[in-house]
């Protein structure tokens, strides 16, 4: 039974880099340099991007709060990173500075119809430990929701997930960057994925060459014993899952200016909705709701709403039905 609280506490366990982004007319072929456009830095790296996501989706009445464990360096952009977790009212208590490893760095070339691609060099984040987990464990194992992306190392992972499950609380694994296998140590604790297609089939070696073939990837991942699993589709929405629910929901129809941090937002927002105690189908089309107003802002974690943002969307699409 997943802990449902009065004032939800998301915790998360993630990456935090700092993304330096060129937007150019197209994506470069290997070898080829191509004169670009637009030059920003901004915050970026999973874990910050779904940490800051949740955060701005919280309804301000619940006071609920979003706890980030995660390691950066002991330099400008670490210093630049906590300060703008502070801002965005993220309990940053277990955010640690390194003093031996930089701040994780993303470059990232956005082309003009919002894809992209991202090179990452981890520096800190690749430190952050089991022992950072357990300082951390009583948050975790009173929070109504962990989800972790994989930036970070998976002994770090399976040690939050442990601590997690022995106390009831949901877990969230946003299996990204891709991984040919998670392990039945790490999984047997997972409660929801939400992989996107590439992630659904480096996962389950099911090709989704169709919409068709959504139901088997999706069923192959159940069958691993998850609650639920949401495959996330870009445009075309999310396909969620569970053992009384099969249902592809579709996206809101916005202009793509950038997909940047499209997933991170729907996770993180998707944390919030479950938190809340939403149903699945219900914790998806919120969810939905703040990726689609995500794509049409640039920058990661710059391009997340907040919650007035994403309840006014879901009003205007019921009133438009």
């Amino acid at each position: 039974m997943a802990k449902i609280r009065s004032s939800p506490r998301i915790v998360i366990v993630g990456s935090s880099n700092t993304d330096m982004t060129i937007k150019a007319p197209r994506l470069p072929r290997p070898g080829e340099t191509i004169l670009g456009g637009e030059f920003l830095m901004t915050a970026g790296g999973k874990g910050a991007n779904q940490a800051v996501a949740a955060a701005r989706a919280l309804d301000p009445r619940s006071r609920g709060e979003v706890v980030f464990i995660a390691r950066v360096g002991d330099d400008m952009f670490g210093r630049k990173a906590l300060e703008g977790f502070k801002r965005e009212g993220i309990v940053s208590d277990h955010i640690l500075k390194d003093p031996d490893a930089p701040s994780g760095v993303a470059l990232i070339t956005v082309d003009s119809r919002g894809e992209n691609t991202i090179t990452v060099a981890p520096g800190a984040n690749a430190r952050l430990s089991p022992r950072d987990i357990d300082a951390a464990g009583h948050l975790i194992a009173s929070a109504s929701v962990l989800l972790m992306p994989l930036e970070v190392p998976m002994e770090t992972v399976h040690r939050a997930a442990e601590i997690a499950s022995a106390h009831g609380v949901r877990v969230i694994i946003n299996p990204a960057p891709a991984q040919p296998i998670l392990g039945s140590d790490l999984l047997r604790h997972v409660t929801i994925l939400t992989p996107n297609e590439t992630e659904t089939e480096i996962l389950t070696g099911v090709r989704i060459a169709h919409e068709k073939d959504l139901p088997a990837a999706a069923a192959a991942l159940l069958a691993i014993g998850l609650e639920a699993v949401f495959i996330t589709l870009g445009p075309r929405g999310v396909y969620a899952a569970s053992a009384d629910l099969r249902e592809q929901i579709p996206a809101f129809e916005v202009e793509a200016v950038d997909t940047t941090a499209a997933g991170d937002v729907f996770s993180g927002t998707l944390a919030v909705a479950l938190a809340e105690g939403r149903p699945l189908a219900e914790a998806a089309r919120f969810a939905n709701a703040a990726a689609a107003l995500s794509v049409s802002k640039m920058g990661a974690q710059s391009s997340a709403p907040g919650r007035a943002e994403i309840d006014d969307l879901l009003r205007r699409d019921r009133s438009e039905k």
